[in-house]
């Protein structure tokens, strides 16, 4: 096929092919191949619907379906052969579709531009990747339940600026993440929900005047109606941009919950055991396990969050209505989309696979002075203190176990009354750490009761 020849495709208004750059700046199909199922499902609603409204005949329809199927078929088995040329996935399926069933091929494009095309074929795309992100996620949510349910009760560590601040249960952390992702899988399906829009029929930027049916090709594709206004659907991308921003947030969640997992799996601290699945070694250190798989998920929020700003600033200056500035939206949203799904199915894994070591975890939960609001708090219920008042108190008594070198707990009763005359030995029963938790009986507190209440509630919610 000559230059000329595959110019064709965009009409008689050059004379001469494409320069080789040209060529090269102005194709998309190394990228937007991905949209293939799409595109064809999209034309194959559009031909249906020219046929429906009499603007082609019922045979030229048949044979576009067939062809379509045809081409569909050979990409899905690696037997299509992709054009540079021919610039985008649209011109790649329309040319074969010509090489398939002839004339009634030409006819397919009929009250419709590449504008609306691209625009619903992406639109169709994302919209996948918000269903498999939110049953991703649930997945997860669902791992992280499962851990809760297991260490309902055990003890660890609160932290606050990473200092040990008070007892918690490690089921309560575990369910903390639930809530996080929780929040993630509801932008997702907000996102979707609006997003849920037909460009299908806006053509280039003003509409057609072929009598179509919007209405049909939107409920054909799964879409609630079409979009009302032909320059915002070709020129619209904050589909994209919800999703990245929804896929942001989740990898930031991600990232921090790997932060953890980084740190909580090290020798300094031995409070998870991570599989060796999710783990590598060392070339020279052969004592090392490295939690690689949660490093890499905490890296991959660059690409992400680098995606979403990329797209932002594609699109901030651009006038209405599409401009081939909007080529550039895709790139980022795939590589994006595919590094939150490995992530999510990374960190899934780590968090099925992982074990919470409970005895270091009780160690360090007691550690760090970590019952000194209990402490505190009883002083406040027992004696009537104003809340400074048993802060400075307990501060005092923080200071002389310091010094003593022992914990809360550790201190006699004696010293305990030298802070304060009316402490009485009622006092030692606030001081261990599983009577700090048990005592957390607020609603969304870290006591067993509270989140073994907490995790029916999950279970019924993700089921």
């Amino acid at each position: 096929m000559t230059d000329k020849t595959q110019n064709a495709m965009w009409g008689g208004r050059f004379a001469a092919g494409p320069d080789a750059i040209m060529e090269a700046i102005n194709a998309s199909i190394g990228f937007d191949r991905r949209l293939f199922a799409q595109d064809i499902e999209g034309s194959r609603a559009h031909a249906a619907m020219l046929a429906a409204t009499g603007i082609i005949s019922d045979k030229d329809a048949e044979a576009i379906r067939e062809g379509l199927l045809t081409v569909l078929s050979e990409i899905e088995t690696g037997k299509f052969a992709f054009s540079t040329a021919l610039e985008d996935i649209h011109m790649n399926v329309e040319a074969r579709l010509k090489e398939l069933i002839g004339e009634p091929a030409g006819r397919l494009h009929t009250a419709r531009s590449r504008n609306d095309q691209v625009a619903t074929d992406f639109r169709l795309w994302v919209r996948e990747r918000c269903d498999e992100a939110v049953g991703q996620l649930s997945a997860l949510c669902m791992a992280l339940v499962g851990q809760a349910e297991a260490g309902a009760e055990w003890v660890m560590p609160g932290f606050t600026h990473l200092q040990t601040a008070q007892p918690v249960t490690w089921g309560h952390h575990m369910l903390a993440y639930v809530e996080m992702f929780a929040r993630d899988i509801g932008r997702f399906r907000d996102a979707r929900a609006r997003m849920n829009e037909c460009p299908l029929g806006a053509a280039a930027l003003a509409g057609t005047s072929f009598p179509i049916d919007r209405h049909m090709t939107a409920d054909a594709l799964g879409f609630d109606r079409p979009m009302a206004n032909s320059l915002d659907a070709v020129s619209d991308r904050d589909f994209a941009l919800e999703f990245l921003a929804a896929a942001s947030i989740t990898a930031m969640h991600l990232s921090r919950f790997a932060e953890e997992l980084v740190i909580w799996s090290s020798a300094q601290f031995r409070f998870v055991a991570l599989s060796d699945r999710f783990s590598t070694g060392s070339s020279i250190m052969p004592q090392k396990k490295n939690p690689d798989a949660a490093e890499l998920i905490r890296a991959k929020i660059g690409r992400i969050f680098g995606a979403n700003v990329a797209l932002m600033t594609v699109m901030k200056g651009l006038p209405l209505a599409y401009s081939k500035d909007m080529q550039e939206d895709k790139e980022q949203v795939f590589d994006a989309a595919d590094n939150l799904t490995l992530a999510l199915a990374a960190m899934e894994g780590m968090v099925r696979d992982m074990t919470a070591n409970r005895d270091n975890l009780e160690c360090a939960a007691a550690s760090g002075f970590s019952t000194a609001t209990d402490l505190a708090d009883w002083l406040v219920r027992a004696l009537g203190l104003p809340f400074r008042e048993a802060h400075h108190v307990t501060g005092s008594l923080v200071g002389l176990a310091e010094k003593k070198g022992c914990d809360l707990p550790d201190l006699g009763l004696a010293d305990m009354q030298a802070a304060h005359p009316d402490i009485t030995d009622e006092v030692y029963s606030v001081l261990g750490v599983h009577n700090s938790v048990a005592s957390r009986q607020s609603y969304g507190g870290t006591a067993p009761d509270q989140v073994r209440a907490r995790i029916a509630e999950w279970k019924e919610r993700l089921g």
